[in-house]
């Protein structure tokens, strides 16, 4: 304890010394490291945070890590930089009840209409923290919604504007469920609310 307050005394001395508040070096930190990164040849990724307060500060090389809300990916690619959708609210598994459709339904080009700043937003990616889980649950909190999420990036925009999802991506879903559990891997039932949550009922993993 008395070393963490020593460090955090000398900190706050050195933050005085250069007239910074904590938000300056905050700043200072994520653009020397990015120099850093651009120096070796690296790509700079940061959380959105970055973006959010310094956007006019970060190097055009930087690819934005949407993570916090809606919105983002669309101010970021109208700004010229890349984007990676990861939405909280529908793309962290360790929210457990996000259900299957809403995670099939998150739209990563949403406010998107320029197809050149369609293609600025490269990729998704579903997060699973260890918050709400540990190796007793992890597998059944991460599938099959990590699938939904899987199947949403590799498919057409148009494909869930268009027919019934329940009619359509359930049943793969369902299939492909099944198919894990087959493979040793407890992957939960589709549709259930809350996951980990456990079947409604003795049967085939299909029906469930």
């Amino acid at each position: 304890m008395v070393a963490m307050l020593a460090n955090g005394n000398c900190q706050s001395a050195r933050l005085l010394d250069h007239n910074m508040t904590t938000k300056d070096a905050y700043q200072y930190f994520v653009l020397r490291a990015q120099e850093i990164a651009i120096s070796k040849g690296w790509t700079p990724v940061n959380w959105e945070e970055t973006f959010n307060t310094f956007a006019s500060k970060l190097n055009p090389r930087t690819i934005v890590h949407n993570w916090l809300g809606g919105g983002v990916c669309a101010k970021a690619v109208a700004k010229g930089f890349r984007c990676i959708f990861s939405n909280q609210g529908f793309w962290y598994l360790d929210h457990l009840d996000v259900p299957w459709d809403d995670v099939y339904k998150a739209e990563p080009l949403e406010g998107i209409n320029d197809t050149s700043m369609q293609d600025l937003v490269i990729g998704g990616e579903v997060c699973m923290w260890a918050e709400t889980a540990d190796t007793s649950v992890v597998q059944q909190t991460i599938w099959p919604r990590a699938a939904a999420a899987a199947e949403r990036m590799w498919s057409k925009r148009e494909a869930i504007s268009s027919g019934n999802i329940t009619l359509t991506a359930l049943p793969r879903l369902h299939y492909f469920r099944c198919l894990l559990n087959r493979r040793g891997v407890p992957a939960a039932p589709v549709t259930n609310y809350y996951a980990r949550q456990p079947p409604t009922g003795p049967a085939s993993c299909y029906e469930q």
